[in-house]
């Protein structure tokens, strides 16, 4: 396969589930934002969404002080944000038509009807008036994207790059997912693997657990209270869970594997030891020896591998 058309397609995908992903933790701090609060912890939540993607300097210089409105629009609708839900639909979409010929009908279309009705939608107002609606919107036609993808191309190395350029993608949103809400929640989560005593909110977990449709998934695996040392678990070590950190590096494995060319041993190599170490880890050691630094170096080696991925295989890498 061209270098350029695998680009196409690895970033395509990579910017729908970025803002799918977006769209789940502005809908996570909506959602919590309802909830009986001060001001100063509803604060610490939009500060903590901008810090995720890396966008507090930038939004800080645009903005100044932090407010919902501000911060939603920010995320949601300002063109000028790379990583606003409006921009990653418009780069997924461009994208998309720059390899239209290597895509199914099926799958032109659902980018291209997505992009023309999230034009529609934040014209007419729709997000405004009811925001909640709108994130949900945006999952579905990720979702749609995968199953229409999955469903319709062939299962050559276009679909492997797709697939490649989404878990990717969700290792790193999860990632700081996990990390900037743990942190803000409970500085210190040492003291959960040390036994101790400790009272958490349980509206607040449970709406993190949500952002990444796995609040059922818990119920299900843990019967029991909501607990971050498990939620941690979950959203890190669980292979079946379908947005973990070892879920996601379970496909980039074996989807490198299926791409992999004459210079691609040593990016397959990390991939395949980094997923060794999700695979035999165990969350009381990640807690005890540091949650955020285990997190810290986790995103820096899926950064490093997207860099390989760039040099073997694709011809550009867009931030």
């Amino acid at each position: 396969m061209l270098s350029r058309t695998a680009d196409h397609l690895f970033w395509m995908s990579r910017y729908t589930e970025r803002a799918e992903n977006t769209a789940r933790m502005l809908d996570v701090n909506y959602q919590t934002s309802l909830l009986p609060q001060s001001s100063a912890a509803a604060q610490v939540g939009w500060k903590g969404l901008l810090s995720i993607s890396e966008l507090l300097p930038t939004y800080t210089d645009a903005h100044g002080e932090i407010n919902v409105r501000n911060v939603m629009d920010f995320m949601v609708k300002d063109e000028s944000n790379p990583s606003s839900i409006v921009s990653c639909l418009s780069a997924a979409r461009e994208n998309a038509r720059a390899v239209r010929g290597t895509l199914t009908t099926e799958v032109w279309e659902t980018q291209n009807q997505t992009w023309l009705e999230v034009q529609r939608m934040i014209n007419s107002g729709e997000f405004e008036r009811d925001p909640g609606q709108f994130f949900e919107w945006v999952k579905f036609r990720s979702h749609l994207s995968r199953g229409v993808t999955v469903g319709t191309m062939l299962m050559d190395e276009a679909l492997h790059f797709m697939r490649l350029g989404t878990f990717l993608e969700r290792a790193d949103n999860t990632a700081r997912l996990v990390d900037v809400k743990f942190h803000a929640l409970q500085p210190d989560l040492s003291d959960a693997a040390n036994g101790k005593a400790m009272e958490y909110d349980f509206y607040h977990w449970s709406a993190i657990l949500r952002s990444v449709s796995g609040f059922e998934v818990y119920r299900k695996v843990y019967r029991d209270i909501i607990k971050p040392e498990r939620v941690a678990e979950l959203l890190i070590l669980r292979a079946d869970m379908p947005r973990s950190l070892h879920a996601s590096l379970n496909e980039v494995v074996s989807n490198l594997e299926l791409v992999g060319n004459d210079q691609s041993g040593e990016t397959q190599r990390r991939a395949g030891k980094l997923r060794a170490e999700l695979k035999y880890g165990r969350i009381d050691e990640i807690l005890a020896t540091g949650l955020h630094a285990f997190l810290t170096q986790f995103l820096d080696r899926i950064n490093d591998l997207g860099v390989n991925i760039s040099r073997d295989f694709l011809v550009s890498a867009p931030a």
